[in-house]
């Protein structure tokens, strides 16, 4: 049986160890917070304190993490992956960081015959509880098909998009998308409501046509009903989406909407909303239009 460890138990990354736990695959675990491990350790999990240490007794390891540094430390610093790794070990990147940074660890522990797929995921919180993540992954085919059994304990949308730094730049494309989205809900929700029609209704009226998808489908009633608790975190939206500009800088590629819906994250942390939900952009258009989004308890 396959041995797999996970680095990173937050907001998502505690979810998608559990699931790869009630696959059925030995899990064995290590986070800086410990109440998370213990929390999975009661469940059936092994425990690890180092990622040296982690490396060292699995065949597969994932790490799940803030960002581009972060993710560094914990694959070449000290007490790193690369201390316990050995040659066969596959490592797996959950993590949402700059493609260029993902090619690089690749190539590091590539030198000491860990073979490395980038694999960032979207679907958020409920996605990754309940297991239906999209998953977009770059980085060696034969390993990617060692994974793909832990993989389908993960998600329903498994994609290998092509060579090392792949699955980055696809989740780059992606987040573009997301950020987009819930900029432009809040956009119509305060222009319905603060031109005299009731937002439900409008978004009823919409999602049967081409303006529907993920984020009216998931978040309006959630927004309606005073709900800004994330789901994924505005202050992680407006991370990814400055990974975004930084690559598009480095390829030439002019990006002028994302630019915008960059800035209306980083209003948003300014104000005070960065833990907030990244639906909760809203607010940011709440203010500028002196129109609070009408709540109810549905």
């Amino acid at each position: 049986m396959i041995k797999v460890g996970y680095i990173g138990l937050g907001l998502m990354g505690k979810s998608i160890a559990r699931n790869i736990l009630k696959a059925g695959f030995p899990v064995i675990v290590h986070n800086r917070s410990r109440e998370a491990v213990n929390e999975l350790v009661r469940e059936g999990a092994g425990e690890a304190f180092s990622p040296a240490e982690l490396a060292s007794r699995v065949d597969i390891l994932f790490t799940n993490l803030p960002d581009s540094p972060d993710v560094e430390q914990v694959a070449l610093g000290e007490e790193g992956i690369i201390e316990g790794a050995y040659e066969g070990l596959i490592f797996v990147d959950n993590s949402t960081i700059k493609p260029a940074t993902a090619r690089y660890i690749a190539e590091v522990l590539g030198k000491k015959g860990v073979r490395a797929l980038d694999d960032p995921v979207s679907g958020g919180d409920i996605g990754a509880r309940d297991g239906t993540l999209s998953i977009m992954i770059g980085g060696p085919e034969d390993a990617f098909l060692e994974v793909y059994p832990v993989f389908q304990a993960m998600g329903k949308s498994i994609t290998l998009v092509g060579e090392s730094g792949s699955g980055q730049i696809a989740k780059a494309a992606n987040q573009i998308m997301v950020a987009a989205q819930m900029a432009a809900m809040g956009e119509l929700l305060i222009l319905a409501q603060k031109s005299g029609a009731d937002p439900e209704k409008v978004i009823q009226a919409i999602q049967g046509g081409a303006a529907r998808c993920w984020a009216l489908d998931k978040k309006p009633m959630r927004l309606f009903a005073g709900e800004r608790r994330p789901g994924f975190k505005a202050y992680m939206q407006a991370k990814d989406l400055n990974i975004v500009i930084e690559t598009a800088r480095e390829y030439g590629v002019p990006l002028p909407v994302t630019a915008i819906t960059t800035q209306l994250f980083s209003s948003m942390l300014q104000q005070g909303m960065g833990e907030l939900d990244n639906s909760a952009v809203i607010g940011v258009i709440e203010n500028l239009a002196n129109e609070k989004l009408k709540t109810y308890k549905p």
